[in-house]
């Protein structure tokens, strides 16, 4: 059974995004350390990518922070490596291909087996060309998990048939951000993931007040959330831990 069925199974999951090595790897060690300790049950780590093509401006600000700052995959693994000493809660990466690719791609998943990374998210690869991922992943144990957009349309049962891991819904078009509302019939896309797996799916985008995190996990199996808390490190910067802490338990609350 896949590590990530753990996050699903007490009740609603929170799944919060952190960008590694904004403003430095130490802040993201005590953010995530922080956001497990108030009741994250997945966590997903950015690795920073100079062109993120998926990401609204607060993201791709982080990204180049990180980058300006030296961050590179071989600290992000030793970062890993250091957090999975006492945090527990599964962790996956998402990252861009190219990332991947340039680090070569049997090297980098077998990494991210060696260190406890047990999924991997991919934005720019659409389900039509997995194929150049899926078979390493595979072999070493790590889900490569799907994205669902509201664009997907026929597509939507397909790729639920194939999911591994969890689904990722993406709640609305264009890049990641803070969204006053939400307005895709995310009802009827859980309903046709619902007909065709018994993969637990979860919806980001646009998430970032507990009330929006209480609905979407309402329709689905949990919510994520990046921009809110990116903005909040970016805010904060060394200082961040605690109110990201405050932060996650007020989104966990509301998902009970």
């Amino acid at each position: 059974m896949s590590n990530i069925r753990k996050a699903f199974e007490n009740g609603k999951a929170f799944i919060p995004f952190i960008t590694c090595g904004d403003p430095d790897l130490e802040t993201t060690a005590a953010v995530v350390r922080a956001a497990a300790a108030n009741g994250a049950d997945l966590i997903e780590l950015g690795i920073p990518f100079s062109d993120p093509t998926a990401e609204g401006p607060v993201i791709q600000g982080a990204n180049l922070r990180a980058l300006n700052g030296g961050v590179t995959t071989d600290k992000i693994f030793d970062l890993v490596r250091e957090l999975r000493r006492d945090v527990e809660v599964p962790m996956v990466f998402m990252t861009y291909a190219n990332v991947v690719f340039s680090y070569g791609s049997e090297r980098f998943v077998s990494t991210c087996r060696e260190i406890g990374i047990d999924g991997l998210i991919l934005p720019d690869i659409p389900y039509e060309e997995k194929e150049e991922f899926l078979p390493v992943c595979r072999r070493y144990g790590v889900d490569l998990i799907s994205l669902i957009a509201p664009t997907s349309e026929d597509r939507i049962a397909m790729i639920a048939r194939e999911a591994e891991g969890f689904l990722y819904i993406v709640s609305s078009l264009g890049v990641t951000g803070v969204r006053s509302e939400i307005k895709t019939d995310l009802g009827a896309i859980v309903e046709t993931v619902r007909q065709n797996t018994d993969i637990p799916c979860a919806i980001g985008f646009g998430i970032s007040t507990p009330e929006q995190a209480a609905k979407m996990a309402g329709i689905s199996d949990g919510a994520i959330v990046g921009s809110a808390i990116v903005r909040l490190i970016g805010k904060y910067g060394k200082d961040a831990p605690e109110y990201v802490g405050e932060y996650v338990k007020r989104m966990k609350e509301a998902l009970r």
